[in-house]
């Protein structure tokens, strides 16, 4: 099962190492991470989406709420969040195919934020569904290169 857990901590030296080592001593593999920081200067946010049993995931959530430097954890539930994740793509596009790449990023309200004489560069932002939609897309088109940010959420509350 997939978890997205949101932490909330003090935006210090080792903080980061200290919380992924819980997660990589019990075996679990992290599938996404977003560090950022929050209004707050003194306070940064992590989301980690990882696969693991709710059991084990439950026993990790109350082991980093143990850690000095954590404020808050949050285990969301699907439906409780609104998350989005942005992706840059640098696509093979020259001027035969740009108008059909450019009919994909109208339907999915991506942008074309630099364009080569041989490839474009796009950014997409939406829930992961969509962004690996897009992907799967623009892979008939040849993916030079791909970054993704991984998932950021906010309670729904």
């Amino acid at each position: 099962m997939r978890h997205t857990i949101s932490v909330r901590v003090e935006n210090k030296f080792g903080v980061l190492t200290r919380i992924t080592s819980l997660f990589s001593g019990r075996g679990f593999n992290i599938d996404t991470l977003n560090v950022a920081p929050t209004e707050n200067p003194s306070v940064s946010k992590m989301t980690l989406v990882v696969v693991g049993d709710d059991k084990v995931v439950d026993q990790v959530t109350k082991l980093l709420n143990k850690l000095v430097n954590v404020i808050e954890v949050h285990d969301f539930k699907e439906g409780e969040y609104v998350d989005r994740e942005l992706a840059l793509i640098k696509i093979k596009a020259d001027a035969k195919v740009r108008p059909e790449v450019m009919q994909f990023c109208e339907i999915f309200r991506a942008k074309i934020v630099n364009v080569q004489p041989k490839d474009l560069t796009i950014e997409i932002t939406g829930d992961e569904q969509k962004i690996t939609k897009f992907l799967e897309l623009m892979a008939n088109f040849g993916v030079l290169e791909l970054t993704r940010t991984g998932k950021v959420v906010l309670p729904r509350e």
